[in-house]
């Protein structure tokens, strides 16, 4: 091997590194610069390479810059925490390690090896804040984190109104609970609901999006962390033990590492957790209410959810109708978000235009009661009269609006309107011809023929 491939090698190593590696000659000149201390810097590699470290990092001194200290003691510096501000004025804290580069007992330059910790600084100033939250004395109405009860759920639709039943009787128990519903269907207001129906609604109600961290972080914000356990760390408790006596909501479970959803079943099993780095347990009492927006069937086909924890956590199963299902919720929910807009901007719409409500009972609402606020919001920042109209709305819906009136005829806008549905349908189920034909209630023939007129290249071989 020449000693230009093996240069080759150990540079396309450094590369590959998921830590931030910093080269500099004798004279502070970086000499090597790896993407990952790049991307801590907020810098691209070119930027640094060949130029010396002040004039990179005008915030570093001698003083400060642990690979200027290497050089000048000629010695190591082992898991040295180092706060600076980028380019771009973030906060980085890191933990290095530098070590002085010598040849025949003379120093020709250092290197550093940077661990990123900042993630999990923020991670644990977090817990702090919450843990000083959990402790403070309640002072006003929704301190215990909430800001929904059960009232708060407007609906005329018949499904909805049996799960308002089932919010209640849910609510007696500490029986876990698994809501499954589409984005934007209100997932996490019956979750509050649950909780301020509950004996519980006087203590902690604490919520986290499984899919917001990396599985380590995700662990360490769950179940808190031992001093030691990594560098830098701290003795800080995890949600689980600031959310004692009260309400864990885990939101998009089943993008939680299947690993992690080991741990939260045994903490579920038997109340108990260990922080991490820690041999102590502790015990804890939490409800746990978890929230999917995949069907948990789906995430259990394709190996996304442990099955175990899915039995366990669907004592109480409730599955959220979106709102293309709940036509009676349309009118009320868009006369709630105009009251509720007309009081923040201080403004007097009382109505929407004839033509602008066909426009919205049309829509298909793929984005359900959030995608609905959204679009009053919109409309309500627009009119400056007391009447939506439909040159107020979102000009997404007024597209589709525009293709609905090149249709001449009512049996081409009639059509257009079927392919919509269908096409939405053959989505949901995947394809699959006879689920499809089962959600439109209509003969498996009749779906194939449809199927075939409107979407003759993309479901020619239809699944069966």
């Amino acid at each position: 091997m020449t000693n230009q491939n093996r240069e080759r090698i150990i540079h396309h190593i450094l590369e590959t590194i998921d830590e931030g590696i910093h080269a500099v000659d004798e004279k502070g000149i970086t000499v090597f610069y790896n993407e990952i201390a790049a991307f801590h810097d907020g810098l691209k590699v070119d930027e640094v390479v060949g130029k010396h470290l002040f004039d990179v990092f005008p915030s570093l001194s001698e003083e400060t810059s642990t690979l200027l200290k290497a050089i000048k003691t000629k010695k190591p510096i082992y898991h040295h925490s180092q706060t600076y501000i980028n380019v771009k004025g973030e906060k980085i804290e890191t933990v290095n390690t530098s070590l002085p580069i010598l040849s025949e007992d003379k120093v020709i330059g250092a290197v550093e090896i940077a661990k990123d910790y900042s993630a999990i600084k923020r991670l644990t100033e977090r817990l702090a804040d919450l843990q000083k939250q959990v402790h403070s004395p309640p002072k006003a109405e929704g301190s215990n984190g909430t800001r929904y009860v059960l009232d708060d759920i407007i609906t005329a639709s018949k499904n909805l109104l049996l799960i308002k039943t089932l919010v209640k009787k849910a609510a007696i128990t500490s029986s876990n609970v698994l809501i499954y519903g589409e984005t934007g269907t209100g997932k996490e207001l019956i979750v509050q609901a649950i909780h301020n129906e509950s004996q519980r609604k006087d203590a902690p109600f604490i919520a986290q999006n499984c899919a917001a961290l990396p599985e380590a972080l995700l662990e360490s914000l769950l179940f808190g962390t031992a001093k030691g356990s990594y560098t830098g760390a701290v003795d800080r408790p995890g949600l689980f033990e600031l959310s004692h006596g009260g309400t864990l909501f885990l939101d998009e479970l089943q993008s939680m590492p299947l690993n992690l959803q080991a741990k939260l079943l045994r903490v579920i099993d038997d109340g108990t957790i260990r922080r991490i780095g820690s041999s102590h347990s502790i015990t804890v009492d939490v409800r746990v209410i978890a929230a999917m927006n995949i069907s948990p069937e789906k995430c259990l086909a394709e190996r996304k959810m442990r099955e175990d924890l899915y039995f366990r956590l669907n004592v109480f199963g409730i599955n959220l109708p979106p709102l293309r299902e709940r036509p009676l919720d349309l009118p009320l929910l868009i006369s709630y978000y105009i009251k509720k807009y007309n009081h923040e901007f201080q403004k007097r719409v009382a109505s929407l235009s004839d033509e602008a409500q066909v426009l919205l009972k049309q829509h298909h609402w793929p984005g359900n009661v959030r995608e609905l606020k959204h679009c009053i919001e919109f409309a309500m920042n627009m009119c400056d009269g007391n009447r939506i109209k439909t040159d107020h709305l979102p000009p997404y819906l007024l597209k589709a609006e525009d293709t609905l009136k090149e249709a001449h005829s009512l049996h081409e806008k009639m059509s257009m309107i079927e392919k919509e549905i269908i096409q939405h349908a053959l989505v949901q189920s995947e394809g699959n011809i006879l689920k499809t034909a089962k959600l439109l209630q209509i003969p498996r023939q009749t779906l194939q023929y449809k199927v075939k007129k409107y979407f003759p290249d993309q479901f020619s071989a239809p699944k069966l």
